[in-house]
C-alpha cells in the first residue's frame, strides 16, 4: 500500500493467478465479482458466489485458490487505520467494528442481497471515475463514495443470512490449533508439542493443517511471528526487542526471514 489512507483496485484475470498465503498491515475488503474461487482465511475455506464480500485485517493470513473455467474478477479496497480514525473523528462511527466482530467470530464472509450488491457495484464505478478525474473535489468525492460503501458493507455484515455458513469448510481440530498458536506464538510450538497437546498423530495433524491453511505448520508460525515483529517495529520497538518478543531465538535467522517476507531489513522497515 503506497497511499496513506486507502487504495482501490479492480482486477481481472482470464487465467487463474497463483496466489500464495499472505497478509497486509492494513484492512482489506474483497468484493468478489466472478470466477471459480475458494478463498482461505486462517484455516477456513469460503466457497464464493458473485457479490460476496470478505473482510480481513492485519493479523489474517489469507489466499485465493482460483480454478480455471471462468474469468476471475474482483474489487479490492485497502484501508489504513488512519482512515478509520479520520472517519471516527468526523462522524463518530467506528467502521472497524465489523472487521473486529468478524475476526472474533472467525466468520469473515458477507453475502449481501441483490439490491445491496447493485448499490455496492455502482459505488465502485463512482469511485473509479472520481479517482481518475482531475476535476475540483475529485479526491473528496472519492472519499465520500468510499464512506458510503463502508456504510453498506457494515449494514450487510450485521444483516447477513445464516445460510452463508453452508459455504464454509473448516476443521474443528485445525481451528483449535490456530487459536492455540496465536495465543502462544512466542512459546514452543513444534509439531511434536502440538500433536501431544491435541492428542493426534503429528503426521495426520500436519496434513490436516496444510489442507485447511495452505501452509505447513512451520510456515504458518513463522509468518505469524514475523507479522508480530513487523507490528512491533511499526509501533517503535527496537529491532532486537521485536526479534525476541515475537518468539525468535536466533537473531541472524530473524533478519533473513524478515527480509525474505517483507523485502526490507527490520532496521529499514521502521523508517517506511
Amino acid at each position: 500500500m503506497t497511499e496513506r489512507y486507502y487504495e482501490f483496485h479492480h482486477f481481472y484475470n482470464e487465467t487463474p493467478p497463483a496466489v500464495e498465503s499472505h497478509q497486509h498491515p492494513f484492512y482489506e475488503i474483497f468484493f468478489f465479482l466472478s470466477g471459480n474461487v475458494n478463498y482461505v482465511i486462517e484455516g477456513r475455506n469460503y466457497k464464493l458466489r458473485p457479490g460476496d464480500i470478505l473482510l480481513t485485517s492485519s493479523t489474517d493470513l489469507h489466499f485465493s485458490d482460483v480454478r480455471p473455467g471462468k474469468p476471475y474478477e474482483r474489487i479490492v479496497i485497502w484501508l489504513a487505520n488512519d482512515f478509520f480514525e479520520y472517519l471516527k473523528y468526523f462522524y463518530d462511527e467506528d467502521f472497524t467494528a465489523c472487521f473486529t466482530d468478524a475476526a472474533t467470530k472467525d466468520h469473515r464472509l458477507i453475502r449481501p442481497d441483490s439490491q445491496c450488491i447493485a448499490q455496492l457495484r455502482q459505488l465502485c464505478t463512482n469511485m473509479s471515475k472520481a479517482r481518475s478525474s482531475r476535476e475540483t473535489g475529485s479526491a473528496a468525492l472519492t472519499t465520500a463514495y468510499l464512506t458510503e460503501f463502508l456504510v453498506y458493507v457494515s449494514r450487510a455484515y450485521y444483516d447477513g443470512p445464516d445460510s452463508v455458513k453452508h459455504d464454509i469448510t473448516e476443521s474443528g481440530k485445525v481451528n483449535q490449533m490456530i487459536t492455540y498458536i496465536n495465543d502462544h506464538i512466542t512459546e514452543e510450538l513444534s509439531l511434536d508439542h502440538l500433536s501431544s497437546r491435541f492428542y493426534t498423530s503429528k503426521y495426520y495433524l500436519g496434513r490436516q493443517f496444510k489442507q485447511f491453511t495452505g501452509l505447513t505448520l512451520y510456515q504458518y508460525i513463522m509468518k505469524k511471528r514475523l507479522m508480530m515483529a513487523r507490528d512491533m517495529l511499526r509501533a517503535g520497538s527496537p529491532v532486537m526487542d521485536a526479534c525476541l518478543w515475537s518468539g525468535f531465538r536466533d537473531y541472524s535467522n530473524f533478519l533473513k526471514a524478515f527480509k525474505r517476507e517483507f523485502g526490507q531489513n527490520p532496521s529499514k522497515y521502521t523508517k517506511i
